[in-house]
C-alpha cells in the first residue's frame, strides 16, 4: 500500500478509517467529488481455479477508477473489501498487492480496506473482492452528454482482452459446454486459456486525463457490462446518435472463440462483451489528430471508430454498423 501513497494521505495502516487531506481541494473553484463502486464478477472464479491472485486487483481498480474518470475526474483514493471463506494470509497479500499496483497505474491512493472471513458461507478457497473510489473534477470541466455536438468523432481505445465482464457467459461456454481446460494451450490465442482469461483489465485513468490536458474532450464511455453500444448510449444526448463502424477494428481471438464455440449470435456477444474496445472518447472533429497522437505517445492503441450525427426517428443512442475487420 505504501507505494500508492499521495501527499494528501494522512496516517498509516491500522486505523479504522483512511484519511485524505481535503484542503488539497482548495485549488479548485468548485470541486465536484466523483464516486464509484464495483467488483470484478465471476472472474474471481478463474483466479481461484488457477491459484493466481496478484492480477485480480488490477481488474478491481480498473472497474472503479475508469468509471470515475469518465466524467473527467482525477482519481484520488480507493478502499477495498475482500471477503474469503478462510483467511490465507499469502493469498490476501497477493490480492492487495494487485490492488496497490492498480492504484499506482490509476494515480490514486489505496487508503484502507477490510478483509472479512465468512466460514460456513463461503468455501475455504472461495473469495470475492469489491472496491470504492473517489475522484475530483472542476465543475466547469465536467464531461458528459451536454458537451457532445453533431460532427464529433468517436475514438476507440483498445481493450487488453475480455476485461472483467461477461465471465458468466465465457465460463459457461468454454469451461462448461466445451469442457476446455484452463491450462490448455490454444493456438488461436497464442497462450493458455487461463492466461487469456486472467489478462488484467486495462486501466485508462491516466490516459484519459492526459487527453483532457492536451486537447478538448467532450465525453468518455467506459465499456463494461452491457457492451459497447449500450454504454456509449449512456453519454449521448437525446437529440444525437453515435454510429460506430465495426470495420475499423478486428476483435481479438477470444471473442471469436466464445462466439464460435458457444454458437452465440453477434448481437448477443455485443451485449455481453466489450469486443475489443475498453474505453471510448468523444472529441470535436478538429481535436481528433491531437487525441490520437496523445494516446499513441502513451502506448495506447486507438483509432477513429465512428461519429456523432443527428438522431433520426428510429435511432437509439448508439448503434454498431458494418462487419468487423479480419485480423
Amino acid at each position: 500500500m505504501r507505494k500508492t501513497r499521495r501527499p494528501e494521505v494522512l496516517g498509516g495502516l491500522g486505523g479504522f478509517a483512511g484519511l485524505f487531506d481535503a484542503s488539497a481541494l482548495k485549488k479548485y473553484e468548485r470541486p465536484l467529488l466523483a464516486s464509484a463502486t464495483d467488483g470484478v464478477g465471476t472472474k474471481v472464479d478463474i483466479a481461484r481455479r488457477l491459484g493466481v491472485y496478484d492480477t485480480i486487483g488490477h481488474d478491481l481498480v480498473a472497474m472503479v477508477m475508469d468509471d470515475i474518470v469518465v466524467c473527467g475526474a482525477e482519481p484520488l483514493f480507493m478502499t477495498d473489501y475482500i471477503c474469503v471463506g478462510k483467511v490465507h494470509p499469502e493469498r490476501v497479500a497477493a490480492i492487495v498487492k494487485g490492488i496497490a499496483e492498480g492504484c499506482v497505474l490509476a494515480g490514486c491512493a489505496l487508503v484502507g480496506g477490510e478483509t472479512a472471513e465468512h466460514p460456513g458461507l463461503l468455501g475455504a478457497d472461495d473469495f470475492d473482492v469489491a472496491g470504492a473510489g473517489t475522484g475530483v473534477v472542476e465543475a466547469d470541466r465536467l464531461l458528459g452528454a451536454d458537451r457532445i455536438r453533431e460532427g464529433d468523432t468517436v475514438i476507440a481505445l483498445a481493450a487488453s482482452g475480455l476485461h472483467s465482464n461477461g465471465y458468466s457467459l465465457v465460463r459457461h461456454v468454454l469451461l462448461g459446454e466445451a469442457g476446455l481446460a484452463l491450462d490448455a494451450h490454444l493456438d488461436d490465442l497464442g497462450r493458455t486459456l487461463g492466461e487469456e482469461l486472467l489478462e488484467p483489465t486495462k486501466i485508462y485513468s491516466l490516459d484519459c486525463l492526459a487527453l483532457t490536458r492536451t486537447t478538448e474532450v467532450h465525453a468518455f464511455s467506459h465499456i463494461t457490462g452491457g457492451g459497447l453500444a449500450a454504454n456509449l448510449a449512456r453519454v449521448v444526448p437525446d437529440t444525437l446518435h453515435a454510429t460506430v463502424d465495426r470495420s475499423t477494428w478486428a476483435p481479438g481471438a477470444i471473442f471469436d472463440l466464445v462466439g464460435r464455440t458457444g454458437r452465440v449470435e453477434r448481437l448477443e456477444l455485443e451485449k455481453t462483451l466489450n469486443m475489443g474496445v475498453g474505453m471510448m472518447a468523444i472529441v470535436p472533429q478538429d481535436s481528433t489528430d491531437v487525441a490520437l497522437a496523445t494516446l499513441a505517445d502513451r502506448g495506447v492503441d486507438a483509432w477513429v471508430a465512428g461519429e456523432i450525427t443527428a438522431r433520426g426517428t428510429h435511432d437509439s443512442g448508439a448503434a454498431l454498423v458494418g462487419d468487423y475487420a479480419t485480423a
